[in-house]
């Protein structure tokens, strides 16, 4: 039997006790209690995605691990879920739910993407969901959008 170590292959991991089952053998527990898979679920979940030209909602979303601490806050914005910020909520959260993790919104407002001089400006809130704290949404916005000039506000519009 190999134990988990950080070098070893997590996959073949077993656990010899009365307690062993399939999800034991294959998701080793970490310190605190989560698998490894959960906290790769959070990982893959990008920062910011948000359409490519335009003025549009957006909003903030704390993902966590179901019954967890773990968490990180992504940035979702589209013209396309519809007039309001919960269109955006309710088209985005299944493929979180999907991966096993929890979803809150912390907040929205509106951003300006102007891809063509590299500019995104995150300002305005939401109406049902209140302010998202803007400067971790231009945090999030700055992971993925390296070579843009970001900026905010708390104008209305």
């Amino acid at each position: 039997m190999r134990q988990h170590t950080p070098s070893s292959d997590w996959s073949d991991t077993l656990v010899a006790d009365e307690t062993t089952n399939v999800w034991s053998a294959h998701f080793p527990r970490l310190h605190n209690g989560y698998t490894v898979a959960m906290a790769d679920a959070l990982n893959k979940v990008p920062d910011a995605e948000i359409d490519p030209e335009g003025t549009f909602k957006y909003i903030l979303l704390r993902i966590k691990v179901k019954d967890g601490t773990e968490h990180k806050d992504i940035v979702r914005g589209t013209k396309s879920a519809g007039q309001y910020h919960n269109h955006i909520f309710e088209k985005v959260t299944p493929p979180i739910i999907a991966l096993g993790l929890e979803c809150s919104c912390l907040g929205g407002g509106k951003i300006e993407h102007n891809s063509k001089d590299k500019k995104l400006r995150v300002f305005g809130e939401s109406t049902g969901y209140g302010k998202a704290d803007h400067s971790v949404s231009v945090e999030k916005l700055k992971s993925v959008f390296k070579d843009y000039e970001i900026t905010w506000s708390n104008d209305k519009e």
